[in-house]
């Protein structure tokens, strides 16, 4: 066992404990980034003209109207912008356009008022004159048009062509799936100030502050030490606050600049709705082939990410849907092609998965398919396509311990009692005319890591005062998910203290500088390592002390629950006396932490190697019942068993868990995202722009028995007291519901027809389908056969 991964027998780390800003969180006193523009005086509030073409010239910008209105302070354009006018991660991406604009609501100016009312009765009375250009807002019309940006990722490994000419079945098709809107309870966020040194302070909701940081300094034309960005928490993030952010805090760092007063960028719903990205939608086709057992001999399949019109993180989020088309399943053979088309809509970014549900929705849709036709139970193909050990990924990644998929679907299998129920359902649905029932398993295996191998590091900085008290700061952003609550029992397991003795502060890029994006489920395993260090460093230092007044060797001291001891002895010293002692003697009592992950290569030009540190798993059930008349459903039970490793914090991993897998429910069967795609004046506008046009889940959404449990005797070894992320992988164990929707439509139709789903599998998706079964049998375009 690895040093990093030995936890002690007094950790604190396992224990459940409830979230640490959890009180403030209920009543109300947890201060965001939205709480403070009443804490300085003389804050301008900022509020954007928007485009009102999907994609145009801007022939002129006449902004002197916006001076006659009172309250309004000064209007930003692009002529404003003393440094580089860009926003986005590969500057393809101007904070603000000089002579066209790419998306319907794209802002092109901003105004500063006194008021927010004034600002936007400013931006009211701003005259832009357009020469409209044609738009592509469809994925099917950017493939058209050839329009598509950036690199052409290609993964191929075996024979492809030897393994379909071997093939007992082949079959073909394609599948094209919506994106979502990450609806985070707080929406984009900044407030700038200027104190009189002219350092610049960005208080803002982003999970990347240090990326905040280089992009304002760049947009400023200044140094990243006259930046510094503080991250209290977010009211959620789920990826769309990993690049959106940056433009945001520009324009107030740029509007603070100017006016010499604080400024306040704060999006409304429909604001952010319309002006910020969203999950990624794909345009898949494939063709697979089986052996006469059912067993996976060749995939050849492309993807298409629909980016929208700047690249943002469309690239990586590309190659790691096509690093998770195999899922838990091993395919020998296999080549995909991948290319992201540009369209003129917002530009499409990080969430949660992080194209890894885009790539597993893709094989999890072809294998509810194409059972039917092979004469098999969806949930025995599965099972039979497993990887065991010895196997790789397509990109020739070994998969280690793959038999925990094994144990967790067997433990699903069992503790929800799978077999007995399924009867039930048969004879349910037997007797039931208008209502049918099924019950789909799908497994998740989920790769952890950044794509990018330089960002997995991290950052950590303990100090410890005379008194014994602990202050910690990390490079991780809190945004619900409970990440300080984790670290905070990280440091209090290796120092040796109670809990109550460490406090967490605010993320700030004067604390701990270069930090990655609180991403990619790896902020546990980064932060925690980093954390972990800086505090063996000071326990370290302390060591020798302790044994000094022991009289022992420094080897033998041991720290826990607020007790130093050595090995021996009988007495015991305060951690107070020994911090006391250490400052008398002059020791260090603070520490820099660092981390990075080992093990990782990756060859981007090839897309092969081992960009993932471990694989994470899990398994899900879940019962629907679904009515004829309308297609509505009932999600009637879900069991989880999921891989956390040893959890750091099981209350909290319980609850991502759950978080994760209702945010895929709403993305695989509610969350029905629209672009007005009309030729008339709104085209390429969002249509979904409200909570009334825009649905997700909510408790009635939820399922009445929800039993979730974690993976037993599935330590890691190599990461943070042997523990495994968790915070995308659960969203995945989501298909399971839109599996068991296939499997009750298909249960009005002919034994063994094969069901194609829209996703979103909606009411009305839903309904459609049932229509189909009943009146073709199913699949009806053509698109998939079966060669014998």
């Amino acid at each position: 066992m690895s040093q990093l991964s030995h936890r002690p027998a007094s950790a604190i780390v396992g224990q459940s404990q409830q979230h640490e800003s959890a009180a403030e969180h209920v009543t109300g006193i947890a201060l965001y980034t939205d709480d403070l523009d009443q804490r300085f005086a003389g804050v301008l509030h900022a509020y954007p003209v928007q485009s009102t073409h999907a994609h145009a010239k801007i022939l002129n910008l006449d902004t002197t109207g916006a001076s006659a209105i009172p309250g309004v302070v000064r209007v930003i354009t692009a002529a404003d912008i003393p440094g580089v006018n860009d926003q986005g991660a590969k500057h393809d991406e101007p904070m603000l356009p000089t002579d066209e604009v790419m998306f319907y609501g794209q802002p092109v100016a901003w105004v500063l008022g006194e008021d927010l009312e004034a600002a936007k009765a400013g931006a009211n009375t701003i005259i832009v004159e357009y020469e409209p250009l044609e738009s592509l807002i469809t994925i099917q019309e950017a493939i058209a048009a050839q329009s598509f940006h950036g690199m052409r990722p290609k993964i191929e490994k075996g024979n492809l062509d030897g393994a379909f000419d071997d093939a007992a079945h082949i079959f073909e098709g394609d599948f094209e799936f919506s994106g979502q809107e990450h609806f985070y309870l707080e929406t984009q966020n900044s407030l700038a100030l200027i104190d009189e040194s002219g350092q610049i302070m960005i208080h803002c909701s982003t999970q990347h502050p240090t990326e905040t940081q280089e992009i304002v300094s760049h947009v400023l034309g200044i140094p990243a030490h006259q930046v510094t960005v503080q991250v209290l928490r977010m009211g959620g993030g789920f990826g769309g606050k990993e690049m959106q952010p940056h433009g945001y805090a520009a324009v107030a760092a740029l509007g603070a600049v100017l006016t010499g007063r604080p400024v306040r960028v704060r999006l409304n719903r429909t604001l952010d709705m319309t002006m910020t990205g969203k999950r990624h939608g794909f345009y898949a086709t494939w063709k697979i082939g089986f052996d006469a057992e059912g067993k996976i001999l060749a995939l050849d399949a492309s993807l298409t990410a629909d980016g929208g019109w700047s690249l943002d993180l469309s690239e990586p989020v590309l190659t790691r849907a096509m690093c998770h088309i195999d899922n838990g399943y091993w395919v020998p053979n296999i080549r995909v092609l991948g290319r992201i088309a540009k369209c003129h809509k917002t530009s499409q970014t990080a969430f949660r998965g992080f194209g890894g549900p885009q790539g597993m929705l893709v094989m999890e849709d072809i294998l509810g398919r194409v059972a039917p036709r092979l004469g098999l139970d969806a949930r025995e193909l599965r099972r039979r396509n497993f990887y065991t050990q010895g196997q790789d990924t397509p990109y020739y990644q070994p998969v280690r311990h793959p038999e925990r998929l094994e144990v967790a679907w067997q433990q699903v299998l069992e503790s929800a009692e799978i077999t007995q129920r399924e009867i039930e359902i048969s004879e349910f649905n037997a007797h039931s005319e208008y209502t049918k029932r099924a019950l789909a398993l799908t497994p998740v295996k989920f790769g952890i890591s950044f794509n990018l191998t330089a960002f997995n590091q991290a950052g950590a900085l303990v100090l410890v005062y005379k008194d014994g008290s602990v202050l910690l700061n990390h490079g991780g952003t809190e945004m619900g998910q409970g990440l300080h609550t984790k670290m905070l029992q990280v440091a209090a397991t290796a120092l040796g203290v109670p809990l109550i003795k460490v406090r967490n502060v605010p993320t700030r890029t004067d604390k701990v500088p270069n930090t990655s994006a609180t991403a990619a489920s790896s902020s546990s395993d980064l932060n925690g390592g980093a954390v972990k260090d800086a505090c063996e460093q000071i326990r370290n230092r302390l060591a020798p002390i302790a044994a000094g007044l022991l009289g022992v060797s420094s080897h033998d001291v041991r720290f826990g629950n607020g007790r130093i001891s050595a090995l021996g002895k009988s007495q015991e010293l305060s951690w107070e006396k020994v911090v006391q002692e250490a400052y008398f003697q002059r020791v260090q009592l603070s520490a820099a932490g660092f981390y990075r992950t080992e093990g990782l290569h990756w060859d981007l030009g090839q897309m092969s190697g081992c960009p993932f540190k471990y694989f994470v798993y899990g398994v899900a059930a879940s019962e629907v019942e679904v009515s004829r008349f309308d297609g509505s459903y009932t999600l009637r039970r879900v069991d989880i068993v999921h891989d956390v490793g040893d959890s750091l914090s099981p209350l909290v991993d319980v609850g991502q868990i759950e978080g994760g897998f209702v945010q895929g429910t709403g993305w695989l069967t509610l969350e029905d995202l629209r672009w007005d795609t009309s030729d008339g004046p709104g085209r390429g506008q969002v249509a979904t722009r409200a909570a009334s046009t825009y649905k997700i889940p909510s408790f009635s959404e939820m399922p009445a028995i929800f039993n979730v449990s974690l993976l037993d005797k599935a330590h890691e070894d190599g990461a943070v007291y042997g523990s495994k992320a968790v915070g995308e992988p659960p969203l995945m164990l989501a298909l399971s519901v839109r599996e068991a929707l296939r499997q009750a439509v298909a249960a009005f139709g002919p034994s063994g027809c094969s069901v194609e789903l829209a996703s979103p599998a909606t009411p009305e998706a839903v309904f459609w389908a049932i229509e189909s079964v009943r009146e073709h049998g199913g699949d009806t375009r053509g698109n998939s056969h079966v060669v014998d």
